[in-house]
C-alpha cells in the first residue's frame, strides 16, 4: 500500500483551514443577522432581518477574495479576507442594499396581490422577478469580488444578462444557497461551522464560470 505523501496531509489540512476560517470569519461578519435569525422568528422579524441583510454583502465578496487567492496559492486566510473586505465593502454594501429592498417590495407584493384577482398573472411574474434579482445579486458580488474598481451599474447589468442567459447556471447556484438556507433552518450549528464555505465556494465557482464572457471586460470599466 502506498504511503500518503506530506505534500497530501498538507493539502488536506490546507483545504479545511480554508474552510473552517473562512466559516468563522463569515460568522463574525455576519453576527448581526446570524443572531436575529437565531433568537427570534424570522416571520416577525423579517423587517429587522432586511434592514441588516446588507451587512452580508461585504462579508460574501470577503470570502469570495479568499477563495480568489486560494486559487493561485495563498494559504493567508484571514488576511485575504480583511483585504477583499476593505476593497469591496462599499460597492458590496450598497449592492446589498438595493437588493434587500428590492426583494422585500417583491415579496411584499406577492402578499398584497395574493388575495386579488391578478394573482394568477402577477405571483409568478414576481417570483420570477425575485428569483432573477437573487441570481443577479450572487453574481455582482463574485464580480465585484474579483474586480473590486468595477463600476457597479455595469457589474449589475453584465450580470443580469448572464443571469438570464445562463440560467442554467444561475439556478446551480441558487439551488446551493437554499440547501445551505434549509440546512441551517434544521440545523444551524453544521451550516454555519462546517457547511457555509463550502456552499459559498461552489457558488463561487459555478458564478465566476458564468461571468466569464464579460469579467475581464469589466475589469478595464473602473471607476
Amino acid at each position: 500500500m502506498r504511503r500518503i505523501s506530506h505534500q497530501t496531509y498538507a493539502n488536506v489540512f490546507g483545504v479545511v483551514y480554508l474552510g473552517l476560517m473562512t466559516n468563522v470569519l463569515m460568522l463574525v461578519a455576519c453576527l448581526p443577522i446570524v443572531a436575529l435569525l437565531v433568537t427570534t422568528d424570522p416571520a416577525r422579524s423579517w423587517p429587522l432581518i432586511a434592514l441588516v441583510a446588507p451587512l452580508a454583502a461585504p462579508a460574501a465578496t470577503a470570502a469570495f477574495t479568499v477563495f480568489r487567492e486560494h486559487t493561485r496559492g495563498s494559504n493567508t486566510v484571514a488576511r485575504d479576507f480583511v483585504a477583499g473586505w476593505r476593497a469591496t465593502w462599499r460597492r458590496s454594501l450598497a449592492l446589498g442594499a438595493m437588493l434587500s429592498a428590492l426583494v422585500v417590495v417583491l415579496l411584499v407584493d406577492v402578499r398584497a396581490l395574493s388575495a386579488t384577482g391578478f394573482s394568477v398573472v402577477a405571483i409568478p411574474l414576481l417570483a420570477v422577478l425575485t428569483v432573477l434579482a437573487l441570481a443577479a445579486g450572487v453574481l455582482s458580488l463574485v464580480a465585484i469580488a474579483d474586480e473590486p474598481r468595477a463600476r457597479l451599474r455595469d457589474v449589475v447589468r453584465a450580470s443580469a444578462y448572464l443571469a438570464v442567459r445562463r440560467w442554467y447556471l444561475s439556478a446551480v447556484t441558487l439551488l446551493v444557497l437554499v440547501s445551505q438556507a434549509m440546512l441551517f433552518a434544521s440545523f444551524p450549528a453544521i451550516a454555519l461551522g462546517i457547511t457555509a464555505s463550502a456552499a459559498l465556494y461552489l457558488a463561487w465557482a459555478n458564478s465566476r464560470y458564468t461571468l466569464r464572457p464579460v469579467l475581464d471586460i469589466e475589469a478595464a470599466q473602473t471607476a
